[in-house]
């Protein structure tokens, strides 16, 4: 018995409500480093500040996978998750950006990132209960389309409102300008509106069903039994070997994007047009052209994941990570090469293949290695090696650009290049179960994608 292969529709139903998701993080990414300078804080107090970000994945993300794993009922297992998720985020959406101090704008992060968290682990596992293996790439790039339309809208969106429909990027020192806010209430919006979409458009198989697909799958698989399941220290310590491996790669590129994400607002506004004062006209301009840069990335990643599915079927899933992670390394590090803020876009399109690839070809290749049963799980525990480079990013990116190099965030930026770098290298150990069984008989998830991209 193996699951039966979904219309390309079933899996754009599915996978829409990560649009929202993706709407929220990309508000997040492109502006959050802006409130804060806008309330006060340093350069170096910046890191410490989005360490909300990792911590809130960190605990929630497994606990949700864990949960999720375990829930049914009529809206199946994955999908309460999400829409407890969308309602809790959008409320916090509407709220971050009337904080009227720094510490408010920090506890607010907490709140919302760890709202997110609770939309976006259970998609990930969504993904792989639905589909079989020859179609789980496709069903990630997917994702990643989305992921990439919804960022494209979200970091442009002040941009727009500002000089298309004339909304005031500036206001008083120490006050949130009115084209952030206004971005942030559509951002909640969107949020609720997409996930409602995929909540009722989508179906998914009982535990007893995919209980029978995965012994048809691996015959000689094992058992679980609800008292292994249950001991999670357990199960993390015998994790997969694949997962063990990917785990690394994880860890350099999420370095890598933490940086990008915390230090491109400073970095721009300082290098490339000249100032720190976050009041100023020239400021707003310079955090207005970041959203403008994220967009670029996050739109070149959109149309990356249809590009993907097709070049792994020629050079496999590693070789397609480990290229797109070392253009995105070399990109990051180009970037202290700039001196017109219109060369930027050229750097956000070897990072927007970068992400592409992050945020499909991992998941992808975990997916076969994992037992359906304990999926959510693992696909939370694997949200460890996101979330511990960013708080190491957290912690030290401060110290080194405040000690190392005398506050310069462009070097900050080519630290984390480096780290991307390092994780192309690591891909290439990596083990992708799927194509290392694949046979003219059991074609992998590789050879088939195309046919569903």
């Amino acid at each position: 018995m193996q699951k039966p292969r979904l219309s390309f529709w079933q899996i754009w139903n599915m996978s829409f409500g990560f649009m929202g998701i993706q709407f929220g993080f990309g508000l997040q990414n492109a502006n959050v480093s802006r409130i804060f300078e806008t309330l006060g804080a340093s350069i170096d107090q910046i890191p410490i500040l989005w360490i909300a970000a990792p911590l809130t994945g960190l605990l929630v993300q497994p606990i949700i996978g864990y949960c999720s794993d375990r829930t049914w009922g009529r809206l199946g297992r994955r999908r309460p998750y999400f829409l407890a998720g969308a309602i809790l985020s959008s409320l916090a959406l509407l709220i971050m950006p009337n904080s009227p101090y720094l510490w408010v704008a920090a506890g607010m992060l907490w709140i919302l990132d760890a709202s997110i968290n609770i939309s976006m682990e259970p998609f990930r596992a969504l993904v792989a209960d639905n589909l079989p293996s020859s179609q789980r790439t496709s069903g990630f790039a997917v994702q990643t389309f989305f992921i990439g339309v919804g960022s494209v809208v979200a970091s442009a969106m002040p941009y727009l409102l500002t000089n298309v429909f004339g909304v005031a990027n500036t206001a008083p020192e120490g006050v949130i300008p009115p084209s952030v806010k206004y971005s942030f209430y559509a951002g909640g919006v969107v949020f609720l509106l997409t996930i409602l979409w995929t909540v009722w458009r989508t179906r998914e198989y009982s535990p007893e069903q995919l209980t029978r697909f995965e012994r048809a799958a691996n015959a000689n698989a094992t058992k679980d039994s609800q008292a292994q399941a249950g001991h999670l220290l357990r199960d993390i310590v015998q994790m997969p070997k694949t997962m063990r491996q990917l785990a690394v790669v994880q860890f350099f590129s999420w370095f890598a994007l933490f940086a990008m994400w915390i230090y491109t607002t400073s970095a721009v506004t300082s290098h490339l047009y000249g100032t720190t004062d976050s009041a100023s006209a020239l400021y707003n301009e310079g955090a207005d052209w970041v959203g403008i840069c994220f967009a670029t990335y996050n739109g070149i990643s959109a149309l990356a994941a249809f590009v993907l599915p097709w070049l792994a079927t020629r050079i496999g899933r590693k070789g397609v990570h480990a290229f797109c992670l070392a253009l995105g390394g070399v990109s990051l590090i180009g970037m202290n090469l700039i001196d017109d803020p219109r060369w930027l876009l050229l750097n956000m399109v070897g990072i927007g293949f970068a992400w592409a690839s992050i945020l499909c070809m991992p998941y992808a290749i975990l997916a076969g290695a994992l037992p359906a049963r304990r999926m959510g799980f693992y696909m939370g525990v694997f949200n460890f090696f996101i979330v511990l480079p960013q708080v190491l990013a957290a912690g030290i990116l401060g110290y080194f650009t405040r000690e190392f190099f005398a506050g310069d965030a462009m070097l900050a930026l080519a630290l984390g290049g480096g780290s991307m770098l390092l994780a192309a290298l690591m891909t290439l150990r990596v083990k992708d179960l799927d194509e290392t069984v694949a046979s003219p008989q059991q074609p992998s998830a590789a050879n088939n994608v195309a046919a569903t991209a």
